[in-house]
């Protein structure tokens, strides 16, 4: 049996997380790997309930440390369900946002605090931290500039710019505390490089 993959693709809003999960999860299907994709907060039928809870833009008075552990009890049910599962059983796992997202959002730009961000998750992941995590750099002015261009912005979107810049610089921060599991790509790259980046991280992870 394969050996299970736990990959995870983060970075500000906007940065091109979707395309590069498409492309990876291609390439991985060719590497013969069974590929289960999902997505934070949601990917199971619990976990997308409480997403429309956290991003309803109508929720505006949402306390943060509410916020952290709605994100947190839908990480639980999707470890639980999904990706647990599926890492024991020899299949690899995209998903768009994980861990890294809550510490991001919640423990530096919200100001709880990355100990407690990581010790309430602790619970929530269990075994189960990502093998490679990409961060697609971007700044916070571009992010924003695509997602508007997008789509009506939900209620993490529509949070201000000095907010944004706080996300991006904290995954900047992030990264460089674990350059052995974040490995930052530039966002403006053409998608074929980064793929071909992405790829040959993977490569490495995939080996006995």
């Amino acid at each position: 049996m394969k050996k299970g993959i736990f990959i995870t693709m983060e970075g500000p809003d906007g940065a091109g997380k979707t395309t590069q999960i498409e492309l990876l999860r291609d390439w991985l299907e060719e590497q013969d790997y069974e590929v289960i994709l999902t997505r934070e907060p949601g990917g199971t039928r619990i976990s997308e309930d409480v997403r429309r809870i956290i991003l309803n833009p109508d929720y505006k008075e949402m306390d943060a440390m509410t916020e952290l552990l709605l994100y947190t009890a839908a990480r639980a049910q999707l470890v639980a369900e999904v990706i647990g599962p599926a890492i024991e059983s020899g299949k690899a796992v995209i998903s768009d946002r994980f861990i890294d997202s809550t510490v991001v959002y919640q423990g530096i730009a919200r100001g709880l605090g990355i100990e407690r961000v990581y010790e309430i998750n602790a619970h929530a992941i269990g075994p189960y931290m990502p093998d490679v995590t990409f961060l697609l750099d971007l700044s916070a002015e571009e992010g924003l500039r695509r997602k508007k261009a997008q789509a009506e912005l939900d209620r993490m979107e529509a949070e201000g710019l000095e907010f944004h810049r706080l996300v991006a610089e904290g995954y900047r921060s992030l990264a460089d505390r674990n350059p052995k599991r974040i490995k930052k790509v530039d966002a403006t790259l053409p998608k074929e490089v980064i793929c071909d980046m992405i790829k040959g991280e993977v490569r490495s992870c995939m080996e006995p």
